[in-house]
């Protein structure tokens, strides 16, 4: 059976901006090719680069650590909670910032990763993409706990609303273990349902988030 693979990420580039008041990535080299040629025989040289970031950049997985101190970092997220899940993806009405648990009624999403497509991506790189973002809301995130959600992804700047300074869904679902992906995009590309998601950031110990090269793959008859 032949399998396509859809790219959920952004791509991570020198000084773009992921979220107001994050600093921009910076990608340099730490050892060029042609510094790298004094070392090598003739015809012979390697790059090394070098990256400077802050964890929340590009399209990032949130672990429990990263909102409780005594929650599991990077490091202890097992594969199976982040990587050949079924998925699910559920679409959003344009018109609402706020996503309720309503959207999900009558769906079956426990062991599954819930990926909420707003159309919020098509902002990406401009202004418009850090205002007025959609969102779910705490009465979602209780859902989707209750629900035994296994992860939850969305195409937008957060999956709270940033002017709410409790961040009850950041809150619910990672204290229930329950991972977060966001920024995504391509959720368009996606079926409903019929799809495994792939999510995997490097393991690092004491840390709370970091990019993912999300994925979908999607068996093709």
């Amino acid at each position: 059976m032949k399998k396509r693979m859809i790219d959920l990420s952004h791509t991570v580039e020198h000084g773009m901006i992921t979220y107001k008041g994050l600093s921009a990535p910076i990608i340099c080299d730490f050892l060029s090719r042609e510094e790298s040629r004094a070392h090598y025989t003739e015809g012979t040289s390697f790059h090394i680069g070098k990256i400077e970031m802050v964890a929340n950049t590009g399209t990032y997985i949130d672990s429990p650590f990263h909102r409780y101190p005594d929650g599991k970092d990077l490091s202890e997220l097992a594969l199976a909670s982040i990587a050949d899940k079924d998925g699910v993806v559920f679409r959003a009405n344009s018109s609402k910032r706020s996503i309720g648990p309503e959207l999900f009624s009558g769906v079956d999403v426990s062991g599954k990763a819930v990926l909420v497509h707003t159309g919020w991506a098509r902002h990406w790189g401009t202004e418009q993409y850090f205002e007025g973002h959609p969102f779910l809301t705490g009465e979602a995130a209780e859902w989707l706990k209750k629900s035994r959600a296994a992860l939850v992804g969305i195409d937008s700047l957060n999956i709270d609303d940033t002017s709410d300074k409790n961040r009850p869904v950041h809150s619910i679902l990672l204290a229930n273990d329950i991972p977060i992906v966001e920024h995504m995009c391509n959720l368009d590309q996606l079926p409903n349902m019929g799809f495994k998601f792939h999510a995997v950031p490097v393991k690092v110990k004491h840390f709370g988030s970091f990019p993912v090269r999300a994925y979908a793959v999607i068996d093709m008859k």
